[in-house]
């Protein structure tokens, strides 16, 4: 049949072969398996919990976001841009664990992952490589090795002999996938499989392979940059609220424990148009830094460019300005940048950004110990953020010595080191810091 009788498409027909003399599943084949338990439903009040066992990575970042480390039988998705460092990442564990670890690489050959790996550093001597696509053949190797942690490289590469279609196509990606979730999950072995993106920035393959493995992972950033986020999408075993920073260098990529320090720029002297704001990444806070620059406008239509933040936004936060405070920038271009490379969707961002553009517009310079954590709302009120005491705890922690938020936000007096100064308007954020 050519064409589907469904939604018409032509050539989308797939013959996928389903085979009854053999009920074992691909694995199973090539090593000894113990039989499947009878399923019998419990009461659920009934039931015992034991906390959940996991292992560690020996990374600390990836271990924040995975929970405390990893479970025993669990699944993880790893996407990404193409060079945005998930290989590095996967073979850097695969290097620093103290666990037998199978690496398995569809997409290179030895020698490229070998060069990579002396770059890297091998710690792990139990670190086996495996250049193979056949489902069958890593099963093998698999019973041959016993290994404690496969990590998979990718899994749009991988190739099923049940199915006729080709590698990386909806029915090969959901087959592969189901046939090494369930080797995981019946043998307990940690698995990671690293996936390809689309152009959309979703993953590419059936959305079911996402609902069929337990985390989630999407490693973030900007390739012409060296700072890279990892934050969970989904978590079965924990939040999906932590994220993890690295810093990518020669040598593989570099834990950041402390973002604030990197994020923040070291200046001999003060500049007009800059601005530190307390923000949020899932339940971490950091000090990021805002710069601005304002100027008069060349040409006839003034210009709107930001790096790291939302331009609709900041045209909000600009029309704000001019109509609610009575700021003339409509004839002016304004430049916008987070410093870092990285981006933030944070609204707690809102009052640093207002006060970079009026700094850079008075081409007065902010105090460098003076940080904000604040909404601005289309009146031109400061409006109250989450999580309030985290963000002046770590303004706080990194030697600031005043922060502005919303005198909506409740926070009691004389309760941190920090000078907290409640302002309800932007005018009353204008006069203190300008005068």
């Amino acid at each position: 049949m050519g064409q589907c009788s469904k939604c018409h498409a032509w050539n989308t027909i797939v013959e996928e072969v389903v085979s009854t003399t053999n009920t074992k599943t691909p694995w199973q084949n090539t090593s000894s398996s113990s039989p499947l338990k009878a399923a019998k439903a419990h009461r659920i009040n009934t039931l015992q919990t034991d906390e959940t066992q996991r292992y560690s990575t020996t990374d600390n970042e990836l271990d924040r976001v995975l929970g405390g480390g990893v479970v025993p039988g669990s699944v993880t998705l790893v996407g990404g841009e193409p060079g945005i460092g998930k290989s590095t990442l996967m073979l850097q564990v695969a290097l620093q664990l103290s666990m037998k670890c199978l690496y398995v690489s569809g997409e290179e050959s030895e020698q490229q992952v070998k060069l990579r790996a002396e770059r890297i550093g091998i710690k792990n001597e139990d670190c086996y490589l495996l250049t193979a696509t056949k489902t069958q053949e890593i099963f093998q190797q698999i019973a041959l090795t016993e290994p404690d942690f496969v990590i998979i490289d990718s899994v749009q590469t991988l190739h099923s002999e049940l199915l006729d279609s080709a590698p990386g196509s909806v029915s090969q990606i959901r087959q592969c996938a189901s046939e090494m979730i369930q080797f995981a999950k019946e043998s307990t072995t940690p698995l990671i499989l690293i996936g390809h993106i689309t152009k959309d920035g979703q993953l590419a393959g059936p959305k079911i392979l996402e609902h069929m493995v337990d985390t989630v992972l999407q490693f973030e950033g900007d390739r012409h940059h060296i700072y890279r986020i990892l934050r969970a999408h989904k978590n079965r075993f924990g939040s999906t609220a932590e994220i993890g920073i690295y810093e990518m260098q020669g040598s593989g990529l570099r834990e950041i424990s402390n973002p604030s320090d990197i994020l923040l720029s070291k200046r001999d002297s003060d500049l007009s148009g800059n601005a530190i704001a307390s923000t949020l990444e899932g339940i971490r806070p950091m000090l990021i830094e805002i710069q601005a620059l304002v100027s008069s406008a060349v040409y006839g239509t003034p210009q709107r460019s930001t790096t790291g933040f939302d331009t609709r936004r900041l045209n909000m936060l600009l029309a704000v300005l001019e109509k609610r405070c009575g700021f003339r920038l409509g004839a002016k271009d304004v430049f916008l940048n987070i410093t870092g490379g990285i981006r933030v969707d944070d609204p707690a961002i809102d009052l640093a950004v207002v006060a970079s553009i009026l700094s850079s517009n008075e081409d007065m310079p902010l105090h460098p110990k003076t940080c904000f954590a604040a909404e601005v709302g289309l009146s031109g009120e400061i409006r109250p953020v989450s999580r309030i005491e985290q963000r002046i705890s770590e303004a706080e922690k990194m030697g600031m010595e005043e922060i502005f938020i919303s005198s909506h936000n409740k926070v009691k007096s004389g309760q941190y080191g920090i000078k907290v100064t409640l302002c309800g308007k932007i005018e009353e954020v204008f006069s203190h810091l300008f005068g």
